[in-house]
């Protein structure tokens, strides 16, 4: 393949036959490159043969062209390469890429804002910086926002088995798209006819008996477009993917107790006994209100004994703390390994259908109709009851509040139960202390730490996407083009929590002692349900808009013809993100909320210009007009120069913007998203720690464990959009005819960042670093407008003198900072025939990430190649390297393919967690005694998988394949410093690691 100029290139395409899979850029699964156009094959017929001749429009351009290699880098995944790599969903797809980075979300990240969702991170730049077009059109954004604020489109909703081909343009593409093309766009090229009937089912289960996989999918489509002027299509599929327990995968996936490999105990029933777990631990304290379980006292009653409610239900044993804060006798649990999942059950379907008609010779049109649905079944860890907050209790009291207590007297009312007089009052039996304290109900109650093991938790999220386009487009005077296009689309989310404890009910259920504390397993179903009523909340997204465009030869150049396209597009967007826990009648349910609509229009341009036969110019632009008030014009120039046809060099630099979401900027959004934190050495030490101020521990007191720190943030109407400049450059070297290598630099600066508290590391470490409540909350004040102490958790009820935990820090929503962003792409194709019905390829793509620096008022925030940033990546990080490697050998019917993917080492530090050190001795992990010099723990190594595919073709109707995905049954490398809820693996980059080797199988056929 040629990588000469456009007027000579189409030839090239045609006369290098098996290489025309374009120069360079093999992305993931795909690795086909850099925008190739495919020819029609046996095995699709979805691309007639006028389009292959007329060429197409690649995305990032609005003109139709036989040459695709832009000045852009645009990476292409065909549905031929998707299928040897036996990849199966869209999310899969887009996520291999090696430029998808910090802040990707996969289905099996089960906790938090986007649970059940899927989105790409082109760049590490977040999901509402790349932008997820299909079919060159937008779609509906996932109606709850990735961290309470990013917006993103689910790609779990896109129907995987009509898709041609995935467009991936590494680069930004304000200029011509609008908003959130910041990191780049990923278009989803569906098949635009189709004749016959075709169908695939297959299904496999993971080696370890679990991980079941079922996935099948029919296509049924009507009249030759070429001859009668019309195609009509139907389409639908379905897949299922079973659930995957933790227990079932072993250490040390299932545990958070590492110290068998030199690690921390943090299976917190191994060190503390007030933790929690299903077992209920007691310790007597005060009761302000008889009659109000939430109204627990610190005090002198509080004493360092507790007691277990039920040691005879120990099913692990039990183990004795006698000395420290917290002494008694308890039972034995490993939570991880009793509760939580690696994979959640996941069940999709679709129905699509396509209408494609010619309505004269020079006008052509089309209907789309698509609906689809995504349902995800997450089991969590239960509820619990230990030093809770309730909502509407005095937030910053710290003697106050401690927790919840079980009275010395029940009754059946729940009412005035202290009164020797209420009919049915009874001693409590879940009160171990109610005997002795009969006759001074004030000073026995019984402070109760207790995990509702009995009640199962988790959620059920379904989400129903419906969506429809239509569109004409046609030409006129010989060289005049035109396209209208309009499409709407509607998201509506429903999710029901399992196991979250009513407030009110839990009160009612502690004063008439409905609920057994002693032997949970008596409880009845109809208690349960009492206690956990499962909650439900509907929300939606939607968006439907019109694109109109022309396009016109203006004249000739030495290297081609002058080409100048402009247009317009008017949109409208609205979300409704309820509240699900708008009465505050819920412990632990989120309180994120976001609401908004607007309107967009826009008008842009493109010109192309030839200037000599080597050298080709493209300038863009796009202007956009919110309804908000804020408008922003966007710029690209494109150069590509080819001085020799085996070496072409190319070029971008462009201007982008990313409007505010709704959740930032709407005056009714507001939301808490909590990051798991442990406490510094002198605060541990202050509440009865161990060690020293360098190195401590808990010292058996659980209010020095990690838990759930919270920012509060709300909407800021005056955010002003994110705005960004970006350059690329590359070449494309093809030194002989079955060799190609591509190289592209980008480097991306993302400034006025829309962040919610920049400055959040600095006011943990101020509250924590204060000597009491007083100072605390001046010293988070001080750190920037905005800042403040929002809610504090009880007192604890061992040092109630001590600082108390801080639950809730609000920070502000603000355009500050800037990122910048650069690295380089690399790939290589070769195209080998070694016999005349044998041939090798080799394709290998990888993305280096040379930096990715936050810069801030305080300091520069190093990510690249560590865990930062911690709060964007769930944990999950930015490893500078990224790779994989497809090589395929095709002998006759028969092709065999393995798909190598590559991760590098990340290093276990994240400097937007308030330490700006990169060392190993700021890294997130460390044991109780290991000095600055300790770094066992200090890198995640890399990891590389291999899945194999294996296809035999029977005729032209039938085929069969064999798939293993995770060949060698790579296991994922530890990683403790990744967040609790994935206790030690990276769901983002080590996922296959987990399920281990899976086998598939299946067949299908066309007629």
């Amino acid at each position: 393949m040629s990588i000469s100029h456009r007027s000579n290139v189409s030839g090239l395409f045609r006369s290098a036959a098996p290489l025309a899979l374009i120069l360079g850029s093999i992305a993931s699964p795909a690795f086909a490159q850099d925008a190739t156009p495919q020819a029609a094959t046996p095995q699709d017929q979805t691309a007639p043969a006028a389009e292959e001749d007329q060429g197409i429009v690649v995305t990032g351009s609005l003109f139709r062209r036989t040459d695709t290699e832009t000045p852009s880098p645009v990476t292409v995944l065909t549905a031929d390469s998707l299928q040897k790599s036996g990849i199966t969903t869209i999310s899969e797809a887009v996520r291999s890429i090696s430029a998808d980075s910090a802040g990707s979300i996969g289905t099996g990240f089960q906790t938090g804002f986007s649970a059940g969702g899927s989105a790409v991170s082109l760049r590490g730049l977040g999901v509402s910086s790349t932008l997820v077009l299909v079919d060159g059109l937008r779609s509906t954004n996932f109606p709850i926002n990735d961290d309470g604020h990013n917006a993103y489109v689910d790609l779990n909703s896109i129907p995987f088995s009509l898709v041609d081909r995935v467009e991936v343009l590494k680069d930004g593409a304000s200029s011509t798209y609008g908003a959130d093309a910041i990191g780049g766009v990923v278009n989803l090229i569906l098949k635009k006819q189709f004749t016959g009937i075709e169908g695939q089912v297959e299904g496999g289960a993971a080696e370890r008996g679990d991980a079941g996989h079922l996935r099948a999918q029919l296509t049924a489509g009507y009249g030759d477009y070429d001859t009668t002027g019309f195609n009509i299509y139907i389409n639908g599929e379905y897949q299922r993917d079973d659930r995957v327990l933790s227990h079932d995968r072993g250490f040390p996936y299932n545990t958070q107790d590492l110290t068998p490999i030199g690690g921390i105990d943090n299976n917190s029933a191994d060190q503390s006994l007030t933790v929690n777990v299903p077992t209920a631990y007691v310790t007597r304290v005060s009761q302000g209100d008889l009659n109000n379980p939430l109204t627990g006292q610190t005090g002198a009653p509080a004493t360092t004994q507790y007691t277990a409610l039920g040691l005879a239900n120990c099913a692990r044993g039990t183990f004795s703390v006698t000395t420290g804060a917290a002494q008694g006798t308890g039972c034995k649990y490993d939570l991880t390994d009793l509760y939580r999942q690696l994979q959640p059950y996941q069940e999709r379907y679709s129905v699509n259908g396509r209408l494609s008609v010619r309505i004269a010779d020079n006008i052509e049109g089309y209907v789309t109709g698509s609906y689809s649905r995504s349902y995800v079944s997450i089991h969590g860890l239960p509820s619990a009851i230990r030093q809770t907050q309730p909502f509407g209790a005095s937030p910053l009291t710290a003697t106050s509040n401690p927790g919840i207590v079980l009275p010395v007297w029940i009754c059946p009312s729940g009412n005035n139960c202290a009164n020797p007089a209420t009919p049915g009052r009874t001693l409590n039996p879940n009160n171990p202390y109610a005997a002795a304290y009969a006759a001074d109900p004030a000073n026995g109650a019984a402070r109760i730490y207790y995990l509702f093991g009995d009640i199962a938790g988790g959620s059920e999220r379904t989400n129903e996407v419906y969506r429809f386009t239509g569109g004409l487009n046609g030409s006129f005077g010989g060289d005049w083009n035109w396209r209208v296009e309009g499409v709407y689309a509607r998201d509506d989310l429903s999710i029901t929590q399992h196991g979250l404890i009513n407030i009110a009910a839990l009160r009612t259920a502690i004063n008439t002692g409905s609920y057994n504390f002693v032997n949970p397993s008596a409880n009845s179903a109809a208690v349960r349900s009492a206690l956990a009523p499962d909650k439900t909340t509907p929300s939606f997204s939607e968006m439907y808009g019109i694109d109109a465009s022309v396009t016109k030869t203006l004249f000739a150049l030495p290297g081609g013809d002058l080409q100048l396209a402009v247009g317009g597009q008017v949109r409208h967007e609205e979300l409704e993100n309820n509240n699900q826990n708008a009465a505050l009648d819920t412990y632990g349910l989120t309180t994120a909320s976001a609401f908004g609509k607007h309107t967009v229009s826009a008008a842009y341009f493109e010109v192309d210009a030839p200037i000599l036969t080597s050298l080709d110019v493209n300038v863009s632009g796009r202007y956009d007009h919110y309804s908000e008030g804020f408008s922003h014009f966007s710029p690209k120039v494109g150069v590509k120069f080819t001085p020799i046809k085996q070496l072409a060099v190319r070029g971008t630099f462009s201007k982008g913007f990313r409007a505010p979401t709704f959740a930032e900027s709407g005056p009714r959004s507001q939301y808490a998203g909590f990051v798991t934190t442990t406490p510094p050495c002198p605060f541990q030490l202050a509440h009865g720690g161990t060690g020293t101020p360098a190195s401590c521990g808990a010292g058996g007191n659980p209010y020095n464990l990690a838990y759930s720190l919270g920012r509060g943030v709300a909407g800021n109407p005056d955010l002003k959009p994110e705005t960004s400049r970006s350059f690329t450059g590359g070449v494309i070297f093809q030194p002989v005819k079955w060799l190609s290598l591509t190289a592209d630099y980008y480097n991306v600066k993302k400034s006025d960042l829309i962040v919610a508290g920049p400055d959040i590391g600095r006011a943990v470490s101020a509250y924590f670093g204060a000597a009491n409540l007083a100072a605390a909350q001046a010293a988070v004040a001080a750190v920037g407008p905005g800042y403040s102490v929002n809610t504090v958790d009880g007192a604890d009820p061992l040092f109630p003198n001590a600082l108390p935990r801080v639950l809730i820090i609000n920070v502000p929503y603000v355009n500050a900072n800037y990122a910048i962003t650069s690295g380089v792409d690399v790939s290589a194709t070769a195209t080998i025939p070694i016999a005349p019905d044998v041939t090798f390829t080799s394709r290998i793509e990888g993305t280096h990430t040379f930096k990715y620096d936050l810069h801030t008022a305080t300091g520069v925030q190093h990510y690249a190649g560590t865990f930062g940033p911690y709060d964007l990546s769930s944990g999950n990080g930015t490893p500078d390297w990224r790779g994989n490697w497809q090589n395929t050998l095709d002998f006759g019917d028969f092709s065999v393919s393995l798909t190598t993917y590559y991760v590098g080492k990340i290093k276990a530090v994240a400097t937007d967690q308030g330490n700006l050190s990169t060392d190993c001795s700021a890294s997130l992990y460390k044991a109780a005694g290991d000095g600055p010099g300790f770094t066992k723990f200090c890198y995640v190594k890399s990891f590389i998988t291999n899945d194999l595919n294996m296809t035999a073709r029977v005729n032209d109707s039938f085929t069969f394949f064999i798939n293993v995905k995770n060949l060698l049954d790579a296991r994922a490398p530890v990683a403790p410093a990744a967040y609790a809820s994935a206790p030690n693996f990276l769901t983002t980059w080590h996922y296959a690691g987990l399920i281990g080797r899976q086998f598939r199988a299946g067949a299908s056929f066309k007629f």
